[in-house]
């Protein structure tokens, strides 16, 4: 997730996102395909203001156009928000539709732990929606809390039957796909040859040419963790990683540190995004650095979600939010501004995005069920070894 927001920072000259923010239609109605589902529109209490307490209104139906109104509340992380973002140009859109709607986005330093801990202390939750949650975080949610932090939307909400097969991650249908990356191998073609397979990494010719991210706190390293469970076993994955080791790979905190430390030279090899290449092609860039390896043609899939809080008052407002997200409006900018796939399929994108945005061979993940009651388990002894070791 801080990819992005590194990237918004880092690179504003960079011709690929620049161009790509502005290639799909914005605000308004669009195609209609947001249209709201006759669903009851449910009463809700005061809204507030997560970061100042103060009230901003109640969702409800607006007395004379039977339109929502009132304030949504949508937690997320710090890149989805801000000038050029996804969320940014949702908010827009989404309160044109809906006038009398305002869109609030809050960015918990915390993340999903902030409302774990709330939810176990009996505190409100304060906000409506999440958006950004994967699903090792969901199974950590369930497997925390004894009651249910997130209420079931799927079959209330209209676009869930058009989401990808392989990327409805949630069983009981609360965590709702609106996009998801590929984690793949990203390498400098001048320094070292294309990576085939996760063996190849052992090769003495890749000593010290590989940097990743610890699985304990970066979506790209614990995907690639996972990843590397997947193909060489829950019984064996610990052994290679020690043999990774032994060939001078190096782990750093997050993506933004690994890719600087890749980008200043310090390594030919970093765990990142097949879609890397949408954001670094352009007039002057030098591509060799942005090539995209799928080790055993495979790439992880790594969904993200939004879910409704089971707590919220304003319900319906929610439901048709996340409606929204799934049109093919919204879809098509989220990719763009998120540089992501979209969650839906059928999905316009600008020639330039599927230019160089790359999707693996052969698609993995690990589901809900595979990941409940192990993944805990994998990374602490993971990180007990590489980590701490």
């Amino acid at each position: 997730m801080d990819r992005r927001s590194f990237l918004k920072r880092a690179g504003a000259g960079v011709g690929g996102l620049t161009l790509l923010a502005g290639c799909t239609g914005t605000g308004g109605d669009g195609a209609g395909d947001g249209t709201p589902t006759s669903t009851p529109t449910e009463t809700a209490g005061e809204a507030t203001d997560t970061a100042t307490g103060t009230p901003t209104g109640t969702a409800t139906e607006s007395p004379t156009s039977g339109e929502p109104s009132g304030a949504l509340n949508v937690a997320t992380y710090s890149s989805f928000t801000g000038e050029g973002t996804a969320g940014n140009w949702l908010k827009s859109a989404f309160e044109e539709r809906y006038p009398e709607v305002t869109v609030e986005f809050s960015t918990p330093e915390n993340g999903i732990n902030q409302f774990i801990q709330r939810k176990r202390q009996g505190a409100p939750i304060d906000a409506d929606l999440y958006v950004g949650l994967n699903t090792g975080e969901l199974v950590r949610v369930d497997e925390t809390l004894d009651e249910s932090l997130f209420a079931a939307a799927r079959d209330r909400v209209a676009g869930t039957d058009s989401v990808k097969e392989g990327l409805r991650v949630d069983p009981q249908g609360r965590a709702i796909p609106y996009d998801t990356g590929y984690i793949c191998i990203v390498y400098d073609e001048d320094e070292v040859e294309s990576p085939a397979t996760f063996d190849s990494l052992l090769d003495p010719a890749y000593e010290g040419d590989l940097i990743t991210q610890n699985a304990q706190q970066s979506d790209p390293g614990r995907a690639f963790l996972l990843w590397s469970i997947i193909t060489q076993g829950e019984e064996e994955y610990l052994d290679y990683w020690s043999e990774l080791a032994n060939n001078g790979l190096r782990v750093l905190s997050d993506w933004e540190p690994a890719y600087n430390a890749y980008m200043n030279g310090e390594a030919a090899m970093v765990v990142s995004y097949s879609t890397d290449q949408v954001y670094y092609h352009g007039e002057g860039v030098d591509m060799s650095r942005h090539q995209i390896a799928f080790l055993n043609d495979q790439g992880y899939a790594n969904p993200e979600t939004m879910a409704l809080f089971a707590d919220s008052d304003r319900a319906e407002l929610g439901r048709r939010f996340m409606e929204f997200v799934l049109t093919p409006e919204a879809q098509a900018e989220i990719a763009v501004r998120n540089v992501q796939f979209p969650a839906v399929e059928g999905v316009e994108l600008p020639q330039e995005f599927s230019q160089y945005a790359y999707e693996p061979p052969e698609p993995v993940t690990f589901t809900y069920e595979e990941l409940s009651g192990n993944v805990s388990t994998w990374i602490d002894r993971w990180a007990r070894q590489i980590v701490s070791g």
